[in-house]
């Protein structure tokens, strides 16, 4: 045969759509000269979801037409293949050599004629997968929470309206006279997840770097702090116990308390969206 390569007629394994495809004078960029190259190709892909993967195990075989048996070929190391978006087809580039094959004695080729077969055993257990993707400046980033008569403010801990962003819903926690090692000296803030629709758990984590900020009702020096995490559980919160001082917040003239009203922002600079990623 004089073809590059030869594609079988589609046949149907396990639900999917297969076909063999024959390089008769090898695979040539897989050094696959002077043999005869093999390959078994999932033909039809394009309903196929976002990640899709397909595991199958496969065996190969060539007719002995004299003897009536098949010679089985077989990967011996790796079993199961995984088929997906950006690997196709799985085969042997040396299936056969060319001198193997035309030695009559063989049996691999009588009267011109070769046959050529394979076996597919589709898995079907669970196989699933995940996309990260890290979201610079998210939609809807920004969250204001305005607190009036602070002084009067007696709890430990206060925790704002609920906030949403990338389907993340959040809160800022406040504990008006320091958590740990600011506490009796410092005011103390953080950011609170509560998860999405679905509960946060340590094989889902979502990050987040955000920005805090005590607003500076006088001029623009704001009290702000850049933070971190990684939350992977609900009502974790991470932030900052010596944010700023009770002393300075006091004080009139710096800005941050006026008419005792005082104005807590977030910002969400990047955050993590994690898809689940169909096998099929």
């Amino acid at each position: 045969m004089q073809e590059e390569k030869c594609d079988s007629r589609q046949f149907e394994v396990g639900g999917y759509q297969w076909r063999l495809v024959l390089y008769p004078n090898g695979k040539k960029n897989s050094n696959g000269n002077g043999h005869i190259s093999l390959y078994l190709a999932i033909a039809t892909t394009k309903d196929f979801q976002l990640g899709w993967e397909v595991n199958a195990n496969i065996k190969f075989f060539v007719f002995d037409q004299i003897r009536d048996k098949y010679l089985c070929i077989q990967d011996a190391n790796v079993r199961v293949r995984r088929f997906h978006k950006f690997k196709t087809e799985w085969g042997f580039a040396q299936l056969l050599s060319h001198k193997t094959l035309n030695d009559s004695s063989n049996g691999y080729l009588v009267n011109d004629t070769c046959v050529f077969g394979v076996e597919v055993l589709v898995s079907k257990g669970p196989c699933k997968g995940e996309c990260l993707s890290m979201i610079n400046e998210p939609q809807r980033n920004y969250f204001t929470w305005k607190i009036d008569n602070f002084t009067a403010l007696k709890d430990k801990d206060y925790a704002s309206e609920q906030f949403t962003v990338e389907g993340q819903r959040w809160k800022l926690k406040l504990y008006p006279n320091g958590l740990g090692t600011g506490a009796d000296t410092c005011l103390s803030l953080f950011l609170m997840s509560l998860g999405d629709s679905e509960i946060l758990s340590p094989s889902k984590k979502v990050y987040a770097k955000y920005k805090l900020r005590i607003r500076n009702q006088i001029n623009s020096n704001h009290c702000e702090k850049i933070v971190e995490s990684w939350f992977s559980d609900p009502n974790n919160s991470y932030g900052v116990n010596k944010f700023l001082s009770l002393r300075d917040l006091k004080d009139t003239s710096t800005g941050y308390l006026v008419g005792d009203v005082l104005f807590i922002e977030c910002k969400i600079d990047v955050i993590s969206v994690v898809k689940d990623l169909s096998s099929n």
